[in-house]
């Protein structure tokens, strides 16, 4: 996996700002790159028959994309085979910790990262089918979840994370 820097969007972020979407990229990669979910990833891929063939990279943005209607776009995989994962915004991950404790967000934004590595990669079977591809997520991630032993997230955090 490549974590991507995108030093034409660095002009729009303070020196703070950086620091912290430095931190949540560092955070995002090591989740994805943890060994239970990574094995979990393999047995997926093969249940759903996607070939790995089919993903050239895996792209940890540092910086938020912003969709047209203005929300904030949780990652997307193209053609080509690649996957791009990016940060929520500061302001809503500012909200959020008003909500939660330091290590409850934390795992937020990791359970976060995870559902959105599956969702794209579900993509690349369901193309079109968004509805399914939400409700194959959803289910996935859950199957994770319970298969996982520490830091299993507590029903406060998964109603954050797949509410519609």
């Amino acid at each position: 996996m490549t974590v991507v820097f995108a030093s034409q969007k660095c002009t729009r972020f303070s020196p703070k700002q950086i620091k912290f979407y430095i931190k949540y990229a560092v955070m995002v990669l090591k989740a994805l790159r943890n060994t239970l979910f990574c094995s979990f990833l393999t047995w997926m891929m093969k249940r759903e028959e996607i070939a790995e063939e089919a993903i050239a990279e895996i792209q940890v943005n540092f910086f938020p994309s912003q969709k047209i209607n203005g929300k904030t776009l949780a990652g997307k995989c193209n053609s080509d085979g690649e996957i791009h994962i990016y940060p929520k915004r500061l302001d809503y991950c500012r909200e959020l910790l008003h909500k939660l404790d330091k290590e409850e967000f934390c795992l937020y934004v990791k359970v976060r990262a995870m559902a959105t590595l599956i969702h794209e990669l579900l993509h690349f079977k369901y193309l079109n089918d968004e509805e399914k591809v939400r409700t194959l997520t959803e289910r996935y991630c859950n199957t994770f979840i319970k298969h996982r032993e520490p830091q299993t997230p507590n029903h406060h955090t998964l109603k954050l994370l797949f509410r519609q």
